[in-house]
């Protein structure tokens, strides 16, 4: 049974009085085993489970070990146990062309088991199999007649060509979103377009306004070194990147004005310029985005490359006359493709201890994310203090009399540890010919000064000890006059503000200043520059970038300048988005293209 559209499922609806033929178990076989290949197939993709090794084990046999795999419709293959073929045995040898040669494993299955059943529909029929085995078939083919694996295009990733011509392609490609905060790789890829036999070497410097190298800088040095490639191989350069947490939405990696040079067998060639990659900045986490990208491929999506209905186990090398042959090398490095099994999880993981550092592996990352995440709901918003208040009773007793102390007991203030400021008012209640009724008033400070007020003529001293490391405070009144009260009411109000300087005062500026890295730049017009800035004595911070003058061009929110189609010298301003009195300015000559600049005087 070789059936490529599993869905959609139908099973059978069973009733009394319907009669069952062959027909309805038939179909109830094949309900249950496609559910199942669906499921392996949009679960576990096509591949190797495990074993399935090949092996030469002298010039002429080969050795397949045991194991299981899935392929293209979802169906599993059982090795059951180890094999040792001829290779000139193996179905498809006689069909070679070439020396290079793929040993595939297929699903395959037979029927077995005769017994007497006398056909009605065909008397001479008096057998029936009555088993279907599920077996595998071993085979050979041309490696070049291996169809390629064809996968859909997704806007996952984003690419710009930086240099062209008829031998070699260069690009950069990059996610197309990234993530802020974390880190991200841009691989430079070299493609070799023609058969003629050229070596190729290209640099480059790209501005990263949004992205931050290994050393902090916002500029990325990419370049390849005397290339040789045959006609469509492919050359690959990792470069990795942080990602700053910016407020911007998106950004732009563009390449640097006159810092393209490439060379073709040590000639000089043209290079593109003008390249810009826009990439846009996300708040969510890489996992979630890669998930996202993924689950958004639709069933048609997934089924319109086709299905290979076999699995690539070994390419081998062979040596043939026109009599004899011989096995020269069997190769299975980047051939074989491996399923990922949840039960190997745990030996996986073992194993990845010895190459990859703990704080690297995504469980650990996954906690480390969520407390800092749940750090960011739990912090105070900056620059606006925590507040709170409360009503506090100091008992007297009998007779108090003038120049006795009393305390309150220890009265947390909910703020938690460290500085706190905590004021005391008293509190009482009088009449208020306004409202008509008593009202209730606080006084802060002096009570003296509001004599008048019958209610509010307790003459007290108080002060208050804050217990920085408790998160509380007590309060002491000393009695200045003979009092017959026999409680004392006072409202607290606690104030802590957030730590360190963040009071809404300016820190103290005083030799911190920031410069444009290239303050002058001569470019054409319409062409982009990114206006990058070196810190002096302080960290790096949130940056604003303004023309000075209507008409002078474009500028984005991390510093990419576009020139207008104006000659002239147009200004920048730049400063620091909290401490706007740091700042710099940086400087655009904009010329036409053709200006022989040995001609400026």
């Amino acid at each position: 049974m070789n059936n490529n559209q599993l869905y959609p499922f139908e099973r059978n609806r069973y009733y009394a009085g319907k009669m069952l033929t062959s027909a309805d178990f038939q179909a109830e076989q094949t309900y249950f085993n496609n559910k199942r290949r669906f499921v392996n197939n949009l679960m576990y993709g096509s591949g190797i489970v495990c074993g399935c090794g090949v092996f030469s084990l002298d010039d002429l046999s080969i050795l397949v070990e045991s194991g299981v795999a899935i392929d293209g419709l979802g169906r599993e293959i059982v090795v059951d146990s180890s094999v040792v073929k001829k290779l000139s045995a193996v179905d498809g040898f006689e069909q070679l062309r070439t020396n290079h040669a793929s040993l595939c494993l297929k699903y395959k299955e037979s029927e077995v088991h005769a017994v007497y059943a006398v056909n009605q529909n065909d008397s001479d029929r008096e057998y029936e199999y009555n088993r279907i085995s599920e077996g595998y078939q071993l085979f050979l083919m041309d490696t070049e007649d291996i169809p390629e694996e064809f996968e859909m295009e997704t806007e996952f990733l984003t690419s710009g060509v930086l240099f062209s011509d008829d031998h070699f392609r260069v690009d950069l490609v990059m996610p197309a979103t990234a993530c802020k905060g974390s880190n991200i790789k841009a691989v430079l890829r070299v493609t070799k377009l023609s058969g003629e036999n050229r070596k190729l070497s290209y640099q480059a410097a790209l501005q990263i306004p949004a992205f931050r190298t290994s050393t902090g800088a916002h500029e990325l040095e990419i370049s390849v070194e005397d290339v040789t490639l045959a006609a469509g191989e492919v050359l690959e350069r990792e470069y990795w990147m942080m990602t700053q947490d910016t407020a911007a939405l998106d950004t732009n990696v563009i390449l640097k004005s006159g810092s393209a040079t490439a060379y073709e067998d040590d000639a000089a060639v043209s290079c593109v310029t003008g390249f810009s990659l826009k990439i846009l900045l996300s708040d969510c986490k890489p996992r979630e985005l890669v998930n996202r990208e993924i689950g958004r491929m639709s069933l048609e999506m997934k089924n319109i490359g086709g299905t290979i209905d076999f699995i690539r186990l070994a390419d081998l090398r062979l040596v043939r006359t026109d009599n004899a042959y011989i096995i020269e090398e069997v190769h299975e490095a980047n051939i074989k493709k491996y399923i990922t099994a949840p039960a190997q999880e745990m030996l996986r993981s073992n194993y990845m201890d010895f190459f990859v550092k703990q704080a690297e592996l995504g469980t650990h990352e996954q906690v480390v994310v969520a407390a800092q995440e749940n750090e960011k709901q739990n912090a105070p918003r900056a620059n606006v203090p925590e507040v709170a208040t409360g009503v506090l009773e100091i008992p007297l007793g009998d007779h108090a009399r003038k120049g006795d102390i009393r305390y309150s007991g220890e009265i947390m203030h909910g703020l938690g540890k460290g500085n706190v400021y905590v004021d005391i008012g008293y509190e009482y209640i009088s009449e208020d010919a306004t409202l008509g009724a008593n009202a209730k008033s606080t006084i802060y400070g002096n009570p003296e000064l509001f004599r008048g007020d019958t209610n509010a003529n307790v003459d007290a001293e108080t002060a208050v000890k804050i217990l920085n490391d408790k998160g509380s405070f007590v309060v002491a009144v000393k009695l200045l006059q003979n009092v017959d009260y026999l409680v004392l009411s006072y409202r607290w109000v606690a104030i802590k503000f957030p730590a360190g300087n963040d009071l809404g005062i300016p820190e103290d500026i005083e030799g911190k200043s920031i410069a444009a890295e290239t303050p002058t730049v001569v470019m054409g017009t319409k062409e982009s520059h990114y206006f990058s800035v070196k810190y002096n004595h302080m960290d790096s911070c949130s940056l604003v970038y303004e023309l000075t003058e209507p008409g002078s061009g474009e500028i984005t929110a991390d510093g990419i300048y576009t020139a207008p189609a104006k000659e002239g010298v147009y200004e920048i301003l730049i400063y620091c988005a909290d401490y706007p009195s740091i700042c710099t300015y940086a400087y655009a000559i904009v010329k036409k293209k053709g200006f022989d600049e040995s001609e400026e005087a």
